[in-house]
């Protein structure tokens, strides 16, 4: 389940990813599957050979990327999504997630 984001910046990740271009998103999220998770970040691009290489630079496979529901996608959790963030300079989702928080966790 989804929360912490509103329709418009939904609708923005949307457009950004069906126009090509490499598209991030952060919310909180809830999944059974991964405890101790309350965020995730998708790394979306319609161009699945530039969301690939995008992703190379940070030692993600191609064959992660989540491609149900027409938003080929990357899923960040944890390490991989607190590095990657700031390697993006993208210090507002970190801090309105309060991801430096649960760093040392990850590091």
């Amino acid at each position: 389940m989804a929360f912490g984001i509103g329709k418009e910046e939904l609708r923005k990740w949307k457009r950004d990813v069906r126009a090509g271009n490499i598209a991030i998103l952060t919310h909180y999220w809830l999944d059974d599957r991964f405890p101790g998770c309350d965020t995730v970040t998708k790394v979306g691009c319609s161009d699945i050979e530039k969301l690939a290489e995008w992703g190379q630079q940070y030692g993600l496979k191609k064959e992660w990327i989540d491609r149900k529901e027409g938003f080929p996608h990357y899923d960040l959790f944890g390490r991989h999504q607190f590095t990657i963030l700031k390697a993006e300079n993208r210090n507002d989702h970190i801090e309105r997630f309060r991801l430096h928080q649960k760093s040392s966790r990850y590091l």
